[in-house]
C-alpha cells in the first residue's frame, strides 16, 4: 500500500544530486518557500532568513537521530549480497532489506569484520526480513562504522561521504535515511534564531527506509520507528502552548513523535517507544503548529500528512510554483515551510 501519486512529476533537473557544500554555498543558502496554513499564500526566501519569519517565543523541535552507514555488502557462498538496515529490534537484531533477492530461513550471509548475519523471520511487512548478527551492541555498531556506507538512492550519482547525510546537530547513531528536514541549519543559524527569542528542542525519531525499490513504498499504516522525547523537551513544548507560542516541527519524523506523545492526554509526556501513526487529511492535530520540511515525490506518504497541515489545493499550487521557479528535490534540495504566518 501506498499513498496515492499526486499529479505531478519532478524533472530530473530538480533532483538535487550533490550536496549544498559540494555546490559551492553553504548549507543555509538553500531556497525556503514559506506557505500560510490558512491561506495558501506562497512566498520565496533563503533558508538563512528564517529568523526574519520566526517570532519570539516560537518553538523548533529538531531531530537529532544520527545517520548510520546502513548499506552493508555481503557474500553468500560466491554471491554478493547487499543489506540495507532499516530498523534496530534489538541489540542483535535488525530488519532489514536484501537488495533483489529472495532469501529462506536459516541461510546465513558473511559479511567483512568477521560478521555473519543469520535469517530469522519475516519482517513487520513485505519484501522485509529479520536478522540476527553475531555481534551485538557496540561491537555490532563498529562493524557497521567500519564496513557499511550510507544509503542513496537512485538519483544520487555520488557516492558522497557519510557527514554529508548529517544535520550538523545529530548526536544519537539510530537512522538509515537522514532526518532531512534538519539539513540546512548551520549552527550560526541557529545562534541567531537563539538570540531572537525563538527556542530550540531536541528529540530522536530513528527514521527507517522510506523506499523498498521496484516501485515499493512502506505501508504508511503500519510503519514502525523508534522514538524518544526528553523531560525538558515536553516541558518546553506545553510550555510553548500556554504562551501561545507556536510548535514548529523540522521534519515529518518529529511531527510523528510529538503527535503519537499526546495521543491519550492533554500534554507532551517525556516518553520512549515505537510509533505507527499514520497522519493524513483531516487528521487533528494536537500539538504541532507548523511543519518545515523538504519537496516530497509524489508517490511519498509524507504528502499526505503536509495534507493534515494545509488545503491539498493550496499544497499542489505551491508545488507548481516550487516547480516552476526551480525548487530542489530531496535531501539535498530546498526547503518548505507551512505555518500559520499571523502577524505579531
Amino acid at each position: 500500500m501506498m499513498a496515492d501519486a499526486r499529479p505531478f512529476q519532478v524533472p530530473a533537473s530538480l533532483n538535487a544530486t550533490t550536496p549544498a557544500e559540494y555546490r559551492g554555498i553553504s548549507r543555509d543558502h538553500a531556497r525556503l518557500m514559506t506557505l500560510d496554513r490558512v491561506t495558501g499564500e506562497i512566498s520565496h526566501h533563503h533558508f538563512y532568513q528564517l529568523d526574519s519569519i520566526l517570532h519570539e517565543g516560537d518553538l523548533l523541535v529538531l531531530n537529532n537521530s544520527r545517520t548510520l552507514p546502513a548499506v552493508l555488502k555481503g557474500k553468500k557462498g560466491k554471491q554478493t549480497i547487499e543489506i540495507r538496515l532499516s530498523r534496530k529490534l534489538t541489540d542483535q537484531e535488525w530488519e532489514v532489506l536484501i537488495v533483489g533477492n529472495v532469501f529462506s530461513v536459516g541461510e546465513k550471509i558473511n559479511l567483512p569484520g568477521e560478521l555473519t548475519a543469520t535469517i530469522i523471520g519475516k519482517g513487520n511487512e513485505v519484501p522485509l526480513v529479520i536478522l540476527s548478527f553475531s555481534k551485538s551492541g557496540l561491537d555490532l555498531f563498529d562493524v557497521f562504522y567500519r564496513y557499511g556506507e550510507p544509503l542513496y538512492y537512485e538519483y544520487i550519482k555520488t557516492p558522497w561521504p557519510l557527514d554529508m547525510y548529517q544535520t550538523v546537530y545529530a548526536s544519537v547513531p539510530g537512522s538509515v535515511e537522514m532526518p532531512s528536514a534538519g539539513r540546512a541549519f548551520s549552527w550560526k543559524l541557529l545562534n541567531k534564531l537563539k538570540q531572537k527569542g525563538i527556542n530550540i528542542a531536541f528529540l530522536q525519531l530513528h527514521a527507517g527506509l522510506s523506499y523498498y525499490g521496484n516501485d515499493r513504498w512502506p505501508n504508511p499504516s503500519n510503519h514502525i520507528e523508534a522514538f524518544c522525547i526528553p523531560e525538558e523537551t515536553a516541558e518546553l513544548v506545553n510550555k510553548t502552548k500556554i504562551n501561545k507560542g507556536r510548535v514548529i516541527a523540522v521534519g515529518t519524523t518529529v511531527v510523528r513523535a510529538l503527535e503519537t506523545a499526546v495521543q491519550n492526554t492533554e500534554n507532551v509526556k517525556a516518553q520512549e517507544g515505537f510509533t505507527r501513526l499514520y497522519i493524513r487529511k483531516e487528521y487533528p492535530l494536537r500539538v504541532v503548529d507548523g511543519l518545515l520540511t523538504g519537496f516530497h515525490e509524489p508517490e511519498a506518504s509524507h504528502l499526505d500528512m503536509l495534507s493534515a497541515f494545509i488545503d491539498e489545493k493550496h499544497l499542489m499550487k505551491a508545488y507548481e510554483d516550487a516547480l516552476s521557479t526551480g525548487y530542489l528535490w530531496h535531501e539535498f534540495g530546498d526547503m518548505n515551510l507551512i505555518l500559520p504566518m499571523e502577524e505579531k
